[in-house]
């Protein structure tokens, strides 16, 4: 079986193999073994039940609470000729009658729901009328009351598990602590055997995190640095959003915001705009994004401070879910620490304990001096391979100064001793800083040896002196009730034994994005190859990223590509969409090769036919120029070549500025929908620009003439004022 998933992963998928882990997981599903799959976003949990549900002979039922993701990836299985299917409150009654009847003649091999759907008893009807062979629950921390996103009903999924005891079970997440999983798997009722942990670490993520000083300007400058590209900005309040969303409207930036106090309509059109490449930045509250899942988001920015580590995970997962490189960026303030207090205290008692260690969890790792990813991956209960990495900020900037601050720190140890090893790290700043607090005489804490000694120090710097000491071990906070006790580390140094070295305050703030370029690959191709793409995804009303995420065109414009047998080799090229689309690209490939004189590079060499000399005679451009001048149309050789007319077009232009004479009398394309003023605009901007690059011609029309009329007028221009280039 296993055999048949890697012959579904290339023909379907285009993908030339499994990612770790999903080989693995599949195996386990297909022997109908319940597994909980940890992963991270853009890590390919969704092809470990999408490949079994093709192999499969009943349905494959896909639990998740967000509505877009699910359009989403229905749309794309669309595009890999899988069948997939739909049912939720969106739905009109006669798309959710088809779906039901696509459902029932066994049309559909997926089937995603809401978890309020499924609990329907005309769901639950439904579904028991057929075979049901795989039941997928994805967002899988939502059951469980330790996750950052707990959910009620999802906690109901365990009973409607019973009404279907023949159905594998798969549990999906990518944001699970140790804990969180060990509820997941106690409520669905797994074998800790079927458990498959993947590591944290996205590697192409490059983490930074600076003090957040003049945050419109701090945007503006980062934003600047990705000119087109896709990306979000995280704010914490729906005012903010929309006052940041109109400054950077301003500043003449693609954008739209998100939050839920816009209407249902606004929310979804703005959503679908960012989708489709229409708008490039969403400046949105955590209301966006968990249903995103557009592969080619370069950034994330975090203008204000999430609530904890699991929230700001998932938020930068969005970005780079294709593998190429993406930034992310948080502006880190005390105000925000002070913000989200607010919000936690409105909370239950119980609830308000849990915010709290989740926040100062995120506190300490935003202010870690060493590789950012260790204090990321330890939370997530994962080791470290290293200490040190090329994708953060605190190991590829300069090194921050250290201090020597053994005894602020032997002072807060002491503190913690004497308060009994039970108090929060507030709590014992009181003590040190002599609070007049009820608290402190509760206690009797004002009589201790350490009240009033730690003045020399803010309440600030106290707290980032109390994370450090935690980072670096000396001491451990209950998870449940937030209270700090030292380690014998700890006892060394108060000892005098150990010394220690850190920093309490914030340094300067160096913004500025280390992403990595991906491999050399021609831009100009890829520019071209992005605007067919985009072309075709509006034809089609779907995502762009559906018809070709940006890596395997990265890749067509690295290997330029020939041959079908050469796009099949490619990332993401399967059988159908080489059917759907193949012809275009490559057309428009071997077009840009011949124009600008380039030879394919394949990825995997492949042997082909050798050209006779004869078919190796003359160049295509002049063979083309040839017919023109003895007068056939433009229109008339691309019917006879079956190519596109811009294509005879560049072979014309090419064969001009290699000095070849064309007929100034020849039929050139007409142009019938624009206007005499519009052409004699592009004829100035080439007269003021020149004619060798499209781009500035093309901004100078503001977008608004499209680049095969712009090659179709260039030709008139030039046989116009240059009729003979001898």
């Amino acid at each position: 079986m296993i055999q048949k998933a890697e012959d579904i992963l290339k023909k379907v998928f285009g993908f030339s193999e499994f990612r770790p882990l999903q080989r693995d997981v599949i195996a386990n599903l297909l022997k109908r073994r319940d597994s909980l799959v940890v992963m991270p976003t853009g890590g390919g949990k969704s092809l470990c039940y999408q490949i079994p549900a093709l192999l499969f002979q009943g349905l494959t039922v896909v639990v998740s609470p967000l509505i877009s993701l699910m359009k989403d990836q229905v749309e794309q299985l669309g595009e890999f000729g899988v069948g997939a299917a739909v049912l939720n409150s969106t739905l009109k009654q006669a798309e959710y009658r088809h779906n039901v009847a696509r459902v029932m003649n066994n049309e559909a091999k997926l089937l995603y729901l809401a978890p309020e759907t499924l609990l329907m008893p005309r769901t639950l009807e439904l579904l028991a009328s057929i075979r049901v062979d795989c039941l997928t629950i994805d967002e899988a921390h939502c059951i469980s009351e330790w996750g950052h996103d707990f959910r009620p009903e999802y906690r109901k999924l365990a009973e409607v598990r019973k009404r279907f005891p023949e159905a594998v079970c798969a549990a999906l997440t990518a944001t699970a602590t140790p804990r969180v999983q060990e509820d997941i798997k106690n409520c669905l009722n797994f074998e800790a055997s079927n458990t498959f942990i993947d590591s944290f670490d996205r590697k192409n993520l490059f983490l930074q995190i600076v003090p957040k000083s003049d945050p419109a300007n701090q945007t503006i400058r980062f934003l600047q640095k990705f000119p087109d590209q896709s990306g979000i900005v995280y704010c914490l309040s729906r005012r903010q959003v929309d006052e940041l969303a109109a400054t950077l409207e301003l500043n003449h930036f693609s954008v739209k915001p998100y939050h839920a106090g816009l209407s249902d309509k606004e929310r979804r059109k703005n959503q679908e705009l960012f989708i489709r490449d229409d708008v490039q930045i969403m400046v949105a509250t955590v209301a966006f994004g968990m249903g995103i899942n557009k592969p080619n988001i370069r950034f994330i920015l975090h203008h204000d401070l999430p609530m904890n580590i699991e929230s700001y995970y998932q938020q930068i997962g969005r970005a780079g879910r294709d593998g190429l490189p993406a930034h992310c960026l948080l502006l880190f303030s005390y105000g925000d620490i002070q913000k989200l207090k607010y919000f936690i205290s409105q909370k239950g008692e119980r609830e308000q304990r849990v915010a709290n260690i989740h926040l100062n969890a995120l506190v300490g790792f935003a202010e870690a001096a060493g590789c950012r990813r260790v204090p990321l991956l330890k939370y997530f209960g994962e080791e470290p391979a290293a200490t040190i990495c090329d994708t953060c900020d605190n190991c590829t900037g300069e090194k921050q100064a250290q201090e020597d601050i053994t005894v602020p720190v032997q002072k807060f140890l002491s503190c913690v001793c004497r308060t009994g090893e039970r108090f929060g790290a507030g709590h014992v700043i009181d003590v040190l800083r002599g609070s007049q607090g009820q608290k402190i005489f509760q206690f009797g804490h004002d009589k201790l040896s350490t009240y009033d000694i730690g003045k020399e120090l803010s309440k600030k710097e106290w707290f980032a002196l109390s994370r450090q000491c935690i980072q670096k071990g000396l001491l451990e906070q209950d998870m449940e009730y937030g209270g700090l006790q030292l380690t014998p580390k700890a006892w060394e140094v108060m000892r005098g034994n150990l010394p220690v070295e850190g920093r309490l305050r914030e340094e300067e703030d160096g913004l500025a994005p280390r992403t990595k370029e991906p491999a050399d690959y021609d831009h100009g191709l890829f520019a071209g190859l992005r605007i067919l793409r985009k072309s075709l995804a509006d034809e089609f009303d779907i995502p762009p990223y559906a018809v070709f995420p940006d890596k395997t065109l990265i890749e067509m414009a690295t290997y330029l590509p020939q041959a079908e047998e050469d796009l099949l080799h490619l990332h993401g090229v399967g059988q159908v969409k080489l059917e759907r689309y193949g012809r275009m690209f490559l057309d428009h490939i071997r077009e840009y090769c011949e124009i600008n004189d380039l030879e394919e590079s394949p990825k995997i060499p492949v042997k082909r036919k050798t050209s006779t000399a004869a078919e190796c005679k003359r160049s295509r451009h002049l063979e083309v120029a040839d017919k023109f001048n003895r007068g056939k149309s433009a229109a008339f050789l691309a019917a006879e070549y079956q190519v596109k007319l811009t294509t005879i077009v560049n072979h014309l232009y090419k064969a001009l500025v290699q000095g070849y004479p064309l007929d100034e009398e020849g039929t050139l394309p007409e142009l019938p929908h624009l206007s005499n003023g519009q052409k004699a605009a592009v004829f100035e901007a080439f007269k003021r620009l020149g004619t060798e690059s499209m781009s500035p011609i093309f901004e100078a029309m503001n977008q608004e003439i499209s680049y095969d009329d712009l090659s179709a007028l260039r030709l008139q221009y030039l046989l116009k004022e240059f009729p003979d280039l001898d």
